[in-house]
């Protein structure tokens, strides 16, 4: 018996569940919003499409005016990646001093593969790669999806190179 009225009292309340959310539908149904929703893509994309500030997008590493950037090449982001859409190819040179140095040769992103996860920018230690808020991503040909992110005679900013050097040790 005391089945019965378990099995009753869970009718219930996925009736009043159901109802509850009919009910928030309905009433946001009926009022009028503050905003409008619903944006019109195509013919507005250049004077009104508000993109949220925390879309993630595609990925960017960023240079500044000298042609430096962050990437100290761990590839911890490479590693953090579900799909490989990073790969991150260094190569070693040897200092004044004598000693050998990895730094970053090729910095190259699969965008066809990517799912916009962010965990290679939550994994980074440097803050060397951002989520930009691009999305007008598609292209005819798939190869002009893979970009080499790093230019070309890029190097390491000093403030990072003082930081690798401080996780190196």
């Amino acid at each position: 018996m005391k089945a019965l009225y378990q099995y009753i009292k869970v009718i219930i309340q996925a009736f009043s569940s159901l109802l509850n959310g009919l009910l928030l539908t309905l009433k946001y149904f009926l009022t009028p919003g503050k905003s409008i929703i619903t944006e019109q893509y195509p013919e507005n994309r250049t004077t009104s499409i508000r993109i949220p500030e925390r879309f993630a997008g595609e990925l960017v590493l960023p240079h500044n005016e000298n042609n430096e950037h962050k990437c100290t090449a761990c590839t911890l982001c490479q590693l953090s990646c579900p799909n490989g859409t990073i790969e991150i190819f260094s190569k070693t040179i040897e200092t004044e001093d004598g000693k050998k140095k990895k730094i970053l040769d090729r910095w190259v992103y699969h965008l066809d593969m990517c799912t916009f996860c962010g965990q290679c920018v939550d994994a980074c230690p440097s803050d060397a790669i951002q989520m930009k808020n691009n999305f007008e991503l598609s292209a005819f040909d798939r190869n002009t999806l893979t970009r080499q992110l790093n230019r070309p005679d890029s190097r390491l900013e000093e403030s990072n190179k003082q930081q690798k050097n401080t996780l190196a040790s």
